[in-house]
């Protein structure tokens, strides 16, 4: 087991902001006890064990080509289509978007088509265009 310091909640005791009433309410009895604790210094660092996840694609092209429909590209989406192209290279996964210039998150300044050009996807919008078919 690694532990990594975390030096986040090194304050008294009493300036300390607590995740949960109960958790304060525990601290607090020790602390009323005179029992020596810390509370939040340690990081425990852990690996999820790998997981075989399925993918469905949307549209299979006769050529091959793979055409992802999306109306919004969620986080999980954008993880998952990363880890597909690191695994199969040669899989031509293609998005199809609504809007292009949605932002991936609120408040963000990298749009779908942004996300695309930076991890090397082709991109189109509300129609595949003839030269992918």
């Amino acid at each position: 087991m690694k532990l990594r310091n975390h030096k986040k909640k090194q304050a008294k005791i009493s300036k300390i902001c607590y995740r949960s009433g109960l958790e304060e309410k525990v601290c607090n009895n020790l602390q009323e006890r005179n029992i020596h604790f810390v509370y939040e210094k340690d990081v425990v660092v852990y690996f999820k064990p790998r997981k075989e996840c399925r993918y469905t694609p949307d549209v299979t092209l006769d050529n091959g080509i793979v055409i992802e429909i999306k109306g919004y590209l969620k986080r999980e989406d954008r993880q998952k289509h990363i880890l597909i192209q690191q695994q199969f290279p040669n899989l031509d996964i293609r998005f199809l978007f609504g809007n292009a210039k949605n932002k991936i998150y609120k408040n963000s300044k990298t749009t779908y088509a942004d996300w695309c050009n930076k991890n090397n996807f082709k991109f189109c919008e509300k129609q595949i265009p003839n030269d992918w078919i």
